[in-house]
């Protein structure tokens, strides 16, 4: 089962804390996924941290549930699919980090493998692209 993985950078004028309190909504991430989110848990200690979980469904695809396993406020949200879906050893990575003289750069990898030969490829490049996407529209709104 081969590996790939999304990798975007992009760059805000918002603070990191900003865009960490805005990508840590799980319900902010639709327009970045093209997916339906819907939380479905709160964290053990803070409402979107280590724990939380929401459910991502993709067109007419079954949802997966993904969970929250590691965040550190305003530098880094880690989360894992915990149920559903096709795929194997998926872990999403966001950092954020302060640019000089403001504003935030978001390196954000999500790593994705499949037993479906294909599948990872595919979405991998779809996902690069939505998720480019997604994020340039954030542009001026954070």
């Amino acid at each position: 089962m081969k590996e790939h993985w999304v990798h975007v950078e992009h760059n805000f004028t918002a603070s990191p804390d900003k865009v960490f309190a805005h990508l840590s909504e799980h319900e902010n991430l639709e327009p970045i996924f093209g997916a339906k989110v819907t939380r479905i848990k709160d964290g053990d200690t803070s409402r979107n941290g280590v724990g939380s979980k929401r459910l991502v469904k993709v067109g007419p695809t079954p949802a997966v549930e993904e969970t929250v396993t590691e965040s550190k406020p305003n530098e880094l949200i880690e989360y894992r699919i915990t149920h559903g879906g096709p795929l194997r050893n998926h872990v999403g990575i966001q950092k954020f980090t302060e640019l000089p003289g403001g504003g935030t750069h978001l390196d954000y990898r999500i790593r994705i493998a499949s037993p479906y030969p294909g599948l990872a490829a595919i979405l991998s490049k779809v996902l690069t692209k939505g998720v480019t996407k997604g994020l340039k529209g954030l542009d001026g709104k954070l």
